[in-house]
């Protein structure tokens, strides 16, 4: 009776081991066929055009074995090219204002840890200053301002303190926040005594153009330079640093200063860029710092053998051309740096759909692609009136809007545009490969440095919903998104 009871075990025993070898060969009539392991889980998170959803989680997702869909985005991870520094906008003597004046102290810190505090905060890591007045000022000022008809060529008048009520608090508590914080900044004007015109705007008299005095390039450098040396004694290094803004404009209603390639060419050779060179803490020298439509006048300075090895990188506006001119200037000169250092939204594009894609499409996807290795907004906030502003854009917005009665806080378009990528892409993560303009689909993918996790952000531009698939080493995963929605995807790689 053992026996037989023995036998009908060792059969019964077969039996599994028969059946489980046959299902993992796929044979068996009929049978399901082998099931995957699921591969690396993906995180999802998404902003619709009709705003139900807002850099809102959605269901994980999982990479398999299934091959790619009829419309696919391939992500490779060994082909790299530039380093980050970040995402953010500038913290302008308007948006200081505001979060030091009409904010409690509690909102206060509050949505300084939301813009710059890792997640859940967005994790902002590039900022931009201006060095004295901007038209987003209270009033027009540089760090050197003297009775009209008097010089100060030993700069005994500079000082930064007009910064130390409402910048300096705000940026201090942005890098506290973030250490990783890289702050640039950027003139409007020289002081009104290096100038030609005498006036920090422009002159009444058309043929009077407010241009550097030659006999005060040396002066302007020595201003600069001490300003760099001022922020950092204050614990706020500068990363980069322009020696103009927009230096074919000059604005009639707040400062601004003509300043054309050839002399920026000698302010940067023979004066800035030496300056710099001699600092202990580097910072970096770039040029430009205006429009796509004129990448002739962004090489003018790289074309300069003298002022070519000061230059390390160029600095782009968004507000007329086509973000395709960073890349003809990289492709001339590979070795330098490319950065969008001012963008804004405003009440002339009043349709929030529109502004999502566009930001996206064209600053998070586009600078990036053509070798952005930051991109900034302008104004981090402004007031319920596009304000307080002196002079200039009335109708520009910020990425938050503060009420000034109220301090309360709206996250405008511009917000989620950078926080689908600033909360995920860190700080040293390299640009690495995805499919450019699948079907509508437009992309592009990072990998973070610290922990070799992947980001791919995908914008539907394609007027109707779209299914894809990603695909990246061998595996696969599929998904769909509405017409103009973006979404943001992290996963880590399997080892």
């Amino acid at each position: 009776m053992i026996s037989i009871v023995m036998n009908r075990m060792r059969m019964a025993v077969a039996m599994f081991f028969a059946s489980v070898l046959l299902g993992s060969c796929g044979g068996g009539s009929g049978g399901a066929g082998p099931t995957a392991l699921p591969g690396p889980v993906v995180q999802a998170w998404v902003t619709t055009a009709d705003q139900v959803k807002l850099l809102a989680r959605d269901p994980d997702l999982a990479f398999g074995s299934a091959g790619a869909a009829a419309i696919n985005i391939d992500v490779d991870a060994t082909a790299r090219y530039q380093t980050l520094v970040g995402f953010g906008a500038a913290i302008t003597d308007s948006s200081a204002w505001l979060i030091q004046n009409r904010m409690s102290s509690d909102q206060r810190s509050a949505l300084l840890a939301e813009l710059f505090g890792a997640s859940p905060g967005i994790g902002l890591s590039f900022t931009r200053l201006t060095i004295g007045a901007s038209d987003f000022s209270l009033s027009r000022y540089t760090l050197d301002d003297i009775p009209s008809g008097q010089t100060d060529f030993a700069l005994a008048h500079f000082s930064i303190d007009p910064m130390r009520a409402n910048v300096l608090p705000v940026v201090k508590s942005a890098l506290r926040l973030n250490p990783q914080l890289q702050v640039m900044a950027t003139p409007w004007s020289a002081p009104a005594w290096m100038k030609n015109n005498g006036s920090l705007v422009k002159s009444a008299d058309p043929t009077n153009l407010g241009t550097l005095l030659p006999s005060a390039y040396n002066v302007f450098a020595q201003y600069l330079g001490r300003f760099a040396d001022a922020m950092q004694a204050e614990g706020v290094p500068l990363y980069a640093l322009t020696p103009q803004n927009e230096p074919n404009y000059e604005p009639v209603d707040y400062p601004g200063m003509l300043l054309g390639p050839a002399a920026r060419a000698t302010l940067i050779g023979q004066y800035l860029g030496p300056l710099l060179a001699q600092r202990a803490s580097p910072v970096k020298l770039l040029d430009w710092d205006h429009n796509w439509d004129d990448p002739a006048d962004a090489l003018a300075g790289l074309n300069d053998t003298v002022a070519q090895p000061y230059i390390a990188g160029v600095a782009w506006h968004c507000y007329a051309g086509d973000v395709g001119a960073q890349t003809t200037v990289h492709d001339a000169y590979p070795n330098k740096d490319t950065y969008m250092t001012e963008c804004t939204g405003g009440a002339w594009a009043p349709v929030w759909a529109d502004n999502l894609l566009w930001n996206v499409r064209h600053l998070v996807i586009g600078a990036t692609r053509d070798w952005a290795k930051g991109v900034l907004l302008w104004n981090l906030a402004l007031d319920e009136n596009a304000g307080p502003h002196t002079g200039g854009c009335s109708n520009c917005r910020g990425v938050v809007t503060i009420n000034s009665a109220t301090g309360v806080v709206t996250r405008n378009v511009e917000y989620y545009a950078l926080a689908h990528a600033s909360r995920f892409v860190r700080p040293g993560a390299q640009r690495i490969d995805s499919s450019a303009g699948v079907n509508g689909l437009e992309s592009v993918a990072f990998r973070n440095a610290d922990d070799g996790s992947l980001v791919l952000i995908v914008a539907n531009v394609a007027g109707q919903a779209r299914s894809f698939s990603v695909r990246q080493s061998g595996q696969t995963f599929s998904t769909s998104l509405p017409t103009g929605a973006v979404a943001t995807f992290v996963w880590s790689p399997a080892a």
